[in-house]
């Protein structure tokens, strides 16, 4: 039997051979933001250079009894909500709870965790605490000491996770040591990529690249079969979403007026899909409105634009930048949401940009029950996930840099590297069938996000500057934070930038996957309950309204930077279709409207509070509420303070700079300590939402003095136990 090799080419021998076949790792982790993912994709990076076999996945993708077959299991675990396992992980957590499971049926298992969790927060680390406890007590032995990361860390999560993650490699060396002649990996040797993204062959060279009719080279020239209705009212006719936000004024220009529409409509389609057609095809394809003057792509699909399409453009020619195109991704439990309102809330000459938006999204086909609709629902406290894009701009700007011009138009498709990989794409990645590389940095890669250590690593291999090669690598070195800190976090420079810093890198365009960050999801509280979910139009369509504060400021470089979200919400404009997907936490319980209530909330937290009172309005006995709110000023950031009166609600504000003295919420609660005590005792619910850090906690503390000054309790302690004892406290601080 011949010896193994290692990825520098060294032979191990047989036994070396023998020994690598058992150094096998599983890496799970419970993600909410990807920072959990994060951290599982170092630590898997950190174990392949000690020549271990990983397989890494989130926690729901295993059965229990897949623990057995690793000789080493690490789990990667945030703590969310109320001190909850995020929804990825859950499915696992509640397998580990079965009371039929013997009590040592993972006594196989040796395992480590890591959690990640914000301080202020009151169940902070629980989830990784609650996971940690019950492995042990189905008889699973801790190979490693768990290791907690916080938020508020004054180095983040690197502040904890570097000191742990290098403490365990030495604990590996040690421990499992690498056979005699068989060195680590050393940081100067490329790991191979896990996915890659590789042209789609051409069947027809004669053919312009048009995604949306080479996907069906080789079928009939039938029509499209239509999506599924995706239905608003619209007077007495129904229409779908999309057909009805595009189509409205693309109808102008086509076929509106035929006697027979419904035929003309046909001919159209056939004659769009047929291989001879030269006309130009008004869909939404970025690639096929690069090739038109002006633009056309928010026109409707199936019409065909008999003359040039430049005199029918939608496209404002005068705007500042082009905006990203409206595609709809295929995400999986993802709904087409209609904007219906986009409004900035405070005055234009205040500080920061804050907006109200409102949906519409409708019911969709039941898929467990055949000819029922299943409609969008939700409760308070539940959030929903926006899902951004690039803009052209940036987008170019990366093309030109990495000279990938020839290529950027061209259909794609992802390629797994490892055999026996679940998907052939990374996680979270849900490109449009047969994406364009320019379609794929549109819609699916992050080009704009802080960039992390691995990022510098990685390019590090791509330029042949020997100096710029020399200063990547530093920024990659742990050892190394404060200049990495400096350069990367403290003035927000994102990935392009760094790539215009090191013009001589230039990436492989086969290597996007492995290098950019998949583009992920912005979670957003819920603004809205009660009766403000119905639409006044259609009992098919849920209303959903959230209050954004938008992320734009200018760095310790004077430079201003724009969160990529916030950029994307504030462009979007009334009429738009997106996608967005609903997420549920265990949060205002319904009983909770029965209840008095104490709610404090500053700024933009008012919005789980606001969805709440409005549910507390449907119940006949609903208790008295009372709401501790905070801004800057209040002609400029009292949020629906239109509303508190009709919904009975007493307020009572804290605008820091309406006087000489700044006044917060927690200077509130000591003077209103009498009220705050008569709540109390009278077992109100306490809502703590708002901005995390320094304020939870300060919030807590006046709680705690309030009761106190009321004499009902003696000091902080005993009055910590008392509150947590007699009220239900719900937190939700981001």
């Amino acid at each position: 039997m011949m010896g193994a090799e290692d990825i520098n080419g060294h032979s191990t021998g047989q036994d070396g051979a023998a020994q690598l076949e058992d150094r096998r790792m599983l890496i799970l982790y419970g993600s909410v933001t990807g920072n959990s993912q994060d951290l599982a994709g170092d630590l898997e990076r950190l174990a392949e250079r000690l020549h271990f076999r990983t397989t890494v996945c989130e926690m729901n993708d295993v059965e229990l009894t897949s623990l057995l077959r690793y000789p080493l299991v690490i789990f990667v675990v945030s703590t969310t909500g109320q001190g909850e396992v995020p929804q990825n992980a859950l499915k696992f957590w509640k397998s580990l709870l079965r009371k039929r499971l013997p009590p040592h049926c993972l006594r196989q298992v040796r395992f480590t965790t890591f959690g990640l969790g914000d301080s202020s927060y009151t169940k902070y680390n629980w989830a990784v605490r609650k996971l940690h406890k019950r492995l042990e007590q189905l008889g699973a032995t801790e190979f490693y000491p768990r290791g907690e990361a916080d938020e508020r860390h004054d180095d983040g999560i690197d502040g904890s996770f570097l000191p742990w993650s290098l403490s365990l490699r030495s604990h590996l060396l040690e421990v499992y040591p690498l056979p005699r002649g068989l060195s680590p990996i050393s940081p100067e040797v490329q790991l191979p990529p896990k996915f890659t993204i590789e042209l789609v062959p051409n069947m027809d060279s004669s053919d312009e690249p048009m995604p949306d009719r080479d996907a069906h080279v080789g079928g009939s020239n039938s029509p499209d079969p239509l999506p599924p209705p995706i239905t608003v009212q619209n007077g007495d006719r129904q229409q779908p979403h999309q057909e009805q936000t595009l189509d409205r004024t693309a109808a102008l220009f086509s076929h509106v007026d035929a006697s027979e529409p419904k035929l003309l409509e046909h001919a159209l389609r056939v004659e769009r899909m047929s291989i001879n057609n030269n006309a130009y095809s008004a869909r939404l394809s970025e690639q096929t409105a690069a090739q038109v003057p002006g633009g056309i792509d928010t026109l409707d699909r199936p019409n065909v634009l008999r003359d040039h399409p430049e005199k029918y453009s939608l496209v404002d020619s005068t705007a500042k930048e082009p905006l990203p195109p409206a595609d709809l991704l295929p995400i999986p439990k993802a709904w087409p949401a209609l904007l219906r309102e986009n409004r900035r809330v405070t005055p234009t000459t205040h500080w920061q940009d804050v907006r109200h938006l409102v949906f519409e999204v409708a019911a969709q086909p039941n898929t467990a029950r055949k000819g029922e609709l299943c409609l969008f629902s939700y409760v308070p406290g539940d959030a929903v996930v926006i899902y951004p894009k690039n803009f052209p701009a940036d987008v170019q700007t990366l093309i030109d840099l990495m000279g990938w011009q020839d290529v950027a138009d061209q259909p794609f498709e992802h390629r797994a590297t490892r055999a026996g990989m679940i998907s052939s794409t990374p996680r979270n990645c849900y490109p449009l069938p047969r994406s364009t590389l320019r379609q794929l940095l549109l819609h699916n890669y992050d080009i704009t996000a802080i960039p992390k250590r691995v990022f510098f690593e990685d390019i590090a291999f791509y330029t042949d500057d020997s100096t710029h090669r020399e200063r990547l690598r530093e920024f990659a070195n742990p050892g190394l934070s404060d200049e990495f800190y400096d350069y990367t976090s403290r003035p927000r420079r994102s990935i392009l930038e760094v790539l215009q810093d090191f013009p001589s890198v230039k990436i492989p365009y086969q290597h996007v996957p492995s290098i950019f960050p998949v583009m992920r999801g912005r979670e957003y509280s819920i603004a809205s309950g009660g009766s403000l979910l119905k639409s006044e139009d259609n009992h098919h369509v849920t209303r959903l309204e959230i209050l954004v504060a938008l992320v734009k400021y200018k760095t310790v470089l004077r430079k201003t930077r724009q969160g990529l979200c916030s950029r994307y919400l504030a462009s979007l404009q009334p009429g738009t279709v997106i996608n967005l997907s609903h997420r549920e936490y265990d949060g205002l319980e319904a009983s909770f409207c029965r209840r008095p209530l104490l709610a404090i909330a500053p700024g933009t937290g008012v919005a789980p509070i606001r969805a709440h009172l409005w549910d507390r309005r449907e119940e006949p006995q609903a208790g008295e509420a009372i709401l501790f709110f905070g801004g800057r000023n209040q002609n400029a950031d009292f949020y629906f303070k239109n509303e508190w009166e009709k919904l009975g609600i007493k307020v009572i504000t804290a605008f820091s700079r309406d006087q000489e003295e700044k006044i917060y919420v927690q200077d509130r609660i000591r003077q209103n300590a009498p009220l705050v005590c008569d709540f109390i005792q009278r077992g109100a619910a306490i809502c703590i939402c708002g901005s995390s850090g320094k304020m939870p906690e300060a919030v807590r503390l006046a709680l705690y003095d309030a009761m106190v000054m009321g004499k009902m309790a003696p000091d902080h302690e005993m009055a910590k136990k008392i509150l947590h004892s007699t009220n239900p406290i719900w937190e939700e601080v981001w």
